[in-house]
């Protein structure tokens, strides 16, 4: 298990990012969590074997099809044992 933290920067607000980051993220089976944040970027937190987080990972370097995105900055983390599901959260 590993545990990963990403800030996606670009043009991914307002173009679908997060449901889209959520239903691939259910899909492949990880745990965790995505927002926009006030700066316009979206974060993410995401668990799940490495295999599968890199998976995600590679899929925000693209972003839904109306996205731009700039710059994915990633952070791996010592997993905590997140919850069953992925969730989207309110913008912090």
């Amino acid at each position: 298990m590993t545990r990963v933290h990403l800030i996606v920067s670009g043009h991914v607000q307002g173009v679908f990012f997060r449901q889209s980051t959520k239903s691939i993220a259910r899909t492949i089976g990880l745990q965790g969590w995505v927002r926009n944040r006030t700066d316009g970027t979206v974060e993410i937190v995401a668990e799940g074997p490495l295999e599968d987080v890199n998976k995600l990972v590679e899929w925000c370097e693209k972003g839904p099809e109306t996205a731009r995105v700039e710059r994915v900055d990633r952070v791996d983390e010592f997993p905590v044992g997140l919850p069953e599901g992925f969730d989207v959260r309110p913008t912090h």
